[in-house]
């Protein structure tokens, strides 16, 4: 892939991810400052489910095109468009005098947002060649991390200097460099072969009932929620055992942060080196043994030379995860239907993401914290066996990890694929 490609895909999941961390992250503690009632600030922490929701309309862009400004690339200048705009009318709002005007915005920014998301999947999906996935979607999640670090940290730090207008002036100012790329970007033809999935909203159904799926399906809705419940529960210990908010926002928000951005391009790597088998069946292992290490934590310990070490190994493996996962569901993506098929499997991905934090809760609350790690790692158990399973029935490296488009397998590998 060209070397400006990279640049384009790195800066479009930086953008998507920036207003998003911005007003989930950033605004909810601004409001508070001001005074607002924690019921109010409650609302937009529901916006979050636009994104778990997009699967709706995903078909919509595989199947609709813009002519000669290109299929995805049409898209593309819509929704950053949309949002540079939809950032400015934000910034000449008042946030406690206008909240419901407020709110309004902000849900029709998460919707363009959430929609250029499933038109840069699917253009990643494209443009990337199956070795260079790994590689590919360690960008993705690391562009994520970025939009998030900004927008979510240094956007709150800036908010005394430039206020409410400047910091959604300087936002919508980064989406335009973005916007700028996508302008300069020439699409490439679809290649589409003959007999592949109409795009449509019969794709939603006919991509789960393709052979092998079923398997894939098992160790999507278990790989996250081991995890997920282990970092459910992470704030709420750490600030039990006696943490300050500034120093779990530094080991959470800094540290896990920088830990998760070096692991994803390991993981990369490591998906190159070793290929998608290996690396997920030692990874779900991995995610197991490490949410085990969480356990002193748990039970009360403070200390950060104990603290510390198992924080930065949770952050070592769920952006790891992720990569791993997010590069078998572009495998899975078929050619004319890459928005679809690959937001139906994130869509899905993401709810069990979002349950889990919410049963952790629940699970902590009547049976204690070490309790409901044992319960997060056996979960995370369960998924090891799912994974090794699912390659072992398939057959070892393809497995369940072969495009499934009806054109069948990748050319170049002859269906094959590490």
């Amino acid at each position: 892939m060209k070397r400006s490609h990279w640049g384009l895909i790195a800066s479009l999941y930086v953008t998507q991810f920036l207003p998003v961390a911005f007003f989930f992250m950033g605004l909810p503690a601004i409001l508070r400052k001001e005074g607002m009632a924690l019921e109010q600030l409650g609302v937009l922490y529901l916006l979050g489910f636009v994104w778990v929701l997009k699967i709706l309309w995903a078909p919509l862009v595989d199947r609709v095109g813009f002519g000669r400004l290109g299929h995805h690339r049409g898209w593309l200048i819509l929704t950053q468009g949309a949002m540079i705009l939809m950032l400015l009318l934000i910034g000449q709002t008042d946030g406690i005098a206008q909240f419901p005007l407020l709110v309004g915005l902000s849900l029709v920014l998460t919707v363009f947002s959430a929609t250029q998301d499933i038109a840069t999947d699917a253009l990643t999906c494209r443009l990337l060649p199956a070795e260079q996935r790994g590689l590919g979607n360690s960008v993705q999640v690391a562009g994520g991390l970025i939009g998030i670090l900004f927008g979510g940290g240094a956007l709150l730090a800036l908010y005394p200097t430039l206020g409410w207008s400047g910091c959604m002036a300087l936002m919508a100012g980064i989406l335009a460099l973005s916007l700028v790329q996508i302008l300069l970007f020439r699409e490439p033809p679809a290649d589409k072969p003959v007999g592949a999935p109409r795009p449509g909203y019969a794709r939603l159904w006919s991509f789960w009932r393709q052979p092998g799926t079923a398997g894939w399906v098992l160790v999507m809705v278990t790989m996250p929620v081991g995890i997920g419940m282990t970092f459910g529960v992470l704030t709420p210990m750490l600030v039990d055992v006696g943490w300050s908010l500034e120093r779990v926002g530094f080991a959470l928000n800094i540290v896990g942060s920088l830990v998760g951005l070096v692991a994803v391009f390991a993981a990369g790597w490591l998906l190159q080196r070793f290929g998608r088998r290996r690396v997920l069946v030692a990874a779900a292992l991995a995610q197991a043994l490490i949410i085990l290490s969480v356990l002193p934590l748990a039970g009360g310990a403070s200390s950060e030379m104990v603290v510390m070490p198992s924080l930065a190994l949770v952050f070592l493996i769920h952006n790891p995860l992720t990569t791993i996962l997010v590069t078998i569901m572009m495998d899975r993506a078929g050619k004319g239907t890459e928005g679809t098929d690959f937001t139906a499997q994130y869509s899905l991905y993401s709810f069990m993401g979002f349950l889990s934090g919410a049963m952790a809760l629940q699970i902590a609350g009547a049976a204690g914290y070490p309790a409901m790690i044992l319960c997060a790692a056996l979960v995370a158990f369960v998924a090891w066996g799912l994974a090794f399973r699912l390659y072992r029935e398939a057959g070892g490296e393809t497995g369940a990890v072969h495009p499934v488009d009806a054109g069948g397998l990748l050319p170049e590998t002859g269906g094959r694929m590490r």
